[in-house]
């Protein structure tokens, strides 16, 4: 599938955007999550109702872009759409004063239809974005969208608009799901006649589940943090949904939320007492006697200060802090509460704060900016959730060197990792199970550690303030899900990092070729035994011009990589097939020239023996200069001799060896491995005899070498009279011309072999299937052989 350019194009819908409005930490990633996006490359518009809570600052900055009608039902609703470009991110506010228009954005009665028809505007809008915007993913979150998954399949698919756009739907609080009676699947939806959708809608006989849909529904499912991902599945945590969920398990990953960094800014922060960083703390320790004389604490920077910003829930673990609260102040900590909730727990925390003056203070109201006060005044942050998503609070509290103190489920695991003794590793500290007793030891471990070992906790402070929490990087794993929905879309920020690391890839590129060169030249080696010591200095003399001959070609397009590397990859190619198609003709006639020369040989071999003895003193000199050039397979003993000889053949394998010749020895040793492995060893011997099937240069000296060993031979025959013993080991460097007496014992132990091999015997080295002893003689039997013929003459 080709690729396209176009940037990822994404609608996100959400029921609270900050900072529109915000009840819970949905608004807060409505809020963060879309400018992330943007930010990383994509396109976003996010859809939010417009609310009559939305301040007029903001409404006066929205335009008028479209109006249509939505059908719901037998209703036929207005809905309008008001632009709003803020911070770089597009806004649409669907407007409808009959759903929106109220005090509050949830609890009334309506909320199952006010939320439906949220979800079908959605869907509606999608055909009226600006110009140039297709929508690729329909972002939805929690259940007041989660029928938009749902209509797009049911009413929508099919269309062109419509068949290109991915759901993906979050999960942000399980326990909140959208139930409403049965007459609402005809009455307000629309789909009681729609099977499909009346079965997965339904989560008993008389209800239908907005959330269960969009599970069913969507492409790709996805929750606030991992841990949580995997609790939703067991009936513990799934609130009646972890069936369904675990059905659906390979479309579930859990993608930890982030918070804003820069409005969570200890440093900058003008909310808060005094401004304070990682490395300079001290604004901390005004930021906390401030608070303690606003809230009527004792001002004592001796004791531990620990905060609640929370809602008074069950969830929120109050049935805990009701538990151990009167351990906890008893023994020294002070505490500050701010949330409302549940009657129950405010009358409680009241209590306490009349039971404890000046340890306890509570505050059963919502004031966002005495919460930044507090998160930047205390020590250590208490939430004891039965059960949390993700949790913002104690990534907050952490940004201000707040320590947290929490139970290990959903985000709050994932979030703060548990001080460690020991070692000094931490975040943080957690208890496992939701029990009072557990959470007052934890809360006690880290008064403690304040009391006892203050250098540790300051050390816990760093590191908690050095966490990395931003959007930057939960934005970068939403859009790996959205670019592996959508393969055809090239990924800009995947682009980039591919052209930053171009560079270095490049660089080494250069390297990589020489890396080769000696592995390929390295093959021949297996041939030492037969090609003798001298052939181990062949790979040097290859490198050197190896670099002129095939690495640069290599190392030229090689640089080119930095630009592109479809450009690179086919510049490559041409080089290399270039590059084979000369070497492979160079080859071709460096064989030929072999063939030749093993021909003549082999000629000069066959010849009656009596041209032989009449030609002795040509061949005594041939021999003697043959002898110089494969004095490498025969000398192995140090002497003069052997070191005039090394010189000899190093000039002439040089002379031999043209550029062109290394090159394709390199190349095709480089490509036909295994080729260039088996042939020479089997092919060194036969050389005379099948000179073709050499695919290395090392054919060459391997034909000569058998020709010469041959012609050798022949000479010893003429001057075998003349020949010392002693200088038999010398035979095929520089044969000697001395006193004869001794090879006549020869000549008796080898006469009756000598006898057996008549005529024809002459033509055996040139059949294949030739001994390997006659092809590679030793001294001794070159003299028997050699003072046979002579006696037989």
């Amino acid at each position: 599938m080709a690729q396209t350019s176009k940037k990822m194009q994404i609608v996100f819908a959400s029921a609270e955007c900050a900072p529109f409005v915000k009840t819970g930490g949905l608004g807060d990633v409505a809020g963060s999550l879309p400018a992330a996006l943007v930010r990383a490359g994509a396109e976003v518009i996010v859809m939010v109702p417009k609310y009559a809570t939305i301040k007029d600052e903001y409404k006066a900055q929205m335009e008028h872009f479209a109006d249509f009608y939505v059908s719901l039902s037998w209703r036929n609703e207005y809905c309008g759409l008001e632009k709003l470009e803020h911070d770089g991110v597009t806004y649409m506010f669907v407007d409808n004063e009959h759903y929106f228009a109220r005090d509050y954005p949830y609890g009334f009665f309506d909320d199952g239809e006010r939320f439906a028809f949220f979800s079908k505007a959605i869907t509606e809008s999608l055909q009226h974005l600006p110009e140039g915007f297709e929508c690729d993913i329909l972002h939805c979150n929690d259940w007041q969208t989660a029928l938009a998954p749902v209509f797009l399949r049911e009413f929508y698919q099919g269309l062109p608009l419509y068949d290109r756009v991915k759901t993906v739907f979050s999960i942000h609080n399980v326990a909140f799901q959208g139930q409403f009676s049965d007459t609402v699947m005809e009455d307000i939806l629309g789909m009681a006649h729609i099977p499909a959708a009346a079965t997965q809608l339904r989560c008993d006989a008389c209800s239908i589940n907005y959330m269960l849909g969009a599970l069913h529904y969507a492409d790709a499912i996805t929750t606030v943090s991992p841990t949580y991902a995997s609790e939703i599945q067991t009936p513990e945590f799934g609130e009646g949904l972890d069936g369904v969920l675990r059905e659906r398990s390979y479309a579930l990953q859990g993608i930890l939320n982030g918070i804003d960094v820069v409005g969570f800014d200890p440093a900058t922060d003008k909310r808060i007492a005094a401004n304070y960083t990682v490395d300079d703390r001290a604004g901390k320790a005004v930021c906390k006697a401030k608070l303690q004389e606003e809230l009527g604490l004792e001002i004592r920077d001796d004791r531990p200060l620990m905060v609640m910003v929370t809602r008074l829930t069950r969830q929120k673990g109050m049935d805990l802090v009701m538990y151990a609260l009167d351990r906890i102040l008893s023994g020294g900590v002070q505490v500050a509460v701010l949330g409302t909730g549940d009657r129950d727990y405010e009358d409680g925390l009241r209590y306490f704060q009349g039971k404890y003056p000046g340890t306890m203070a509570a505050r059963i109201e919502f004031d966002p900016a005495l919460s930044q006060r507090m998160y930047a005044a205390a020590d250590m942050f208490l939430m004891p959730s039965k059960f949390e998503p993700c949790g913002l609070s104690q990534i907050i509290a952490m940004r201000y060197g707040t320590l947290p103190i929490v139970r290990e489920t959903g985000g709050l695991k994932d979030t703060v990792q548990p001080y460690n003794e020991f070692t000094g590793e931490g975040t943080g500290f957690s208890f496992s199970h939701f029990n009072g007793d557990e959470m007052g030891d934890a809360v006690f471990r880290a008064a403690r550690l304040f009391w006892d070992n203050r250098k540790a906790w300051d050390q816990l402070v760093t590191q908690a303030m050095s966490q990395d929490f931003s959007w930057t990087r939960s934005a970068d794993k939403y859009l790996d899900l959205y670019f592996f929905m959508h393969p055809e879309i090239e990924r800009p920020v995947a682009v980039e990092a591919a052209v930053a690391v171009e560079e270095p890839v490049a660089a080494e590129a250069e390297p990589a070729a020489p890396v080769k060169e000696p592995a390929a030249a390295e093959e021949p080696k297996a041939e030492e035994p037969k090609a003798e010591e001298p052939k181990a200095e062949e790979p040097k003399a290859e490198e050197k011009p190896a670099d002129d001959g095939e690495v640069k070609p290599t190392a030229k397009p090689a640089a080119k990589k930095t630009t592109t590397r479809k450009t690179t990859a086919k510049k490559a190619t041409t080089t290399k097939a270039a590059t084979s198609k000369t070497t492979a003709a160079k080859a071709t006639t460096t064989r030929k020239r072999t063939t030749a020369a093993a021909k003549k040989a082999v000629e000069a071999e066959a010849a009656p023996e009596v041209k032989a003895e009449a030609t002795a003193e040509a061949t005594i000199a041939e021999a003697k200069t043959a002898a110089k050039a494969p004095a490498k397979t025969a000398v192995k003993k140090t002497t003069a001799t052997k070191t005039a000889t090394k010189t000899a053949t190093a000039k002439k394998a040089t002379a031999t060896k043209s550029p062109a010749t290394k090159a394709a020895t390199t190349k095709a040793t480089a490509k036909t491995a295994p080729k260039a492995a088996a042939k020479p060893a089997v092919k060194v011997e036969e050389a005379p005899s099948e000179p073709k099937a050499k695919a290395t240069v090392e054919a060459k000296p391997a034909a000569k070498t058998t020709t010469r060993k041959r012609a050798t031979t022949t000479a010893k025959k003429a001057t075998t009279k003349t020949a010392a013993p002693k200088a038999e080991a010398k035979a095929k460097d520089k044969p000697a011309v001395e006193a004869e007496p001794e090879p006549k014992a020869a000549e008796v132990k080898t006469a009756p072999k000598a006898t057996a091999k008549t005529e024809p015997a002459k033509k055996a080295p040139v059949s294949p299937a030739a001994p390997a002893e006659e092809k590679a003689p030793t001294k001794k039997t070159s003299v028997r052989k050699a003072t046979a013929t002579r006696k037989r003459h």
